[in-house]
């Protein structure tokens, strides 16, 4: 049975080895140690038994929005509702601490998210903050291919 927890420090070394292709495809973006660190409490791991098998990241960005972000789940374990799950989590989570408006998600498999009632934005109008702290890290910028989407609370 795959549970879902929050993250501790101690599960970052899984959580590194976890993305490394994806890190290396540029599907997800690197984040060091120390940033993931940073942000531990924003992590939701599942897990099966003791072995990490996904996780994914909310973030807030204001009063009014949230974002999902490095999204990934062991390939062995696709298929299996595992990050329908994780989607749904932080999805409370954002309600439960007061988002108020909207959770953002830029992702090359937007069929996932509109499956998940998930609304298709245009880039132009994701906050600018988001775009140089994030994007400019990316090995694809400045043409990304990512899609945006939305997810109204409110």
């Amino acid at each position: 049975m795959i549970e879902l927890v929050k993250a501790k420090l101690s599960d970052i070394p899984a959580m590194q080895a976890l993305v490394v292709s994806e890190v290396k495809d540029g599907i997800i973006l690197n984040r060091t140690e120390d940033e993931v660190a940073t942000n531990i409490r924003s992590y939701v791991l599942a897990k099966d038994g003791d072995k990490l098998v996904g996780y994914t990241a909310l973030h807030v960005h204001s009063r009014r929005l949230a974002e999902i972000r490095s999204l990934i789940v062991d390939e062995a374990y696709r298929g299996q509702r595992v990050g329908q799950r994780m989607v749904q989590f932080t999805l409370d989570e954002a309600k439960n601490i007061g988002v108020e408006e909207d959770v953002l998600v830029l992702t090359y498999l937007p069929q996932f998210f509109l499956n998940l009632n998930f609304k298709e934005i245009n880039k132009e109008v994701i906050p600018e903050h988001k775009i140089w702290a994030d994007c400019i890290k990316c090995i694809h910028f400045p043409i990304c291919n990512e899609v945006a989407l939305v997810y109204k609370l409110a």
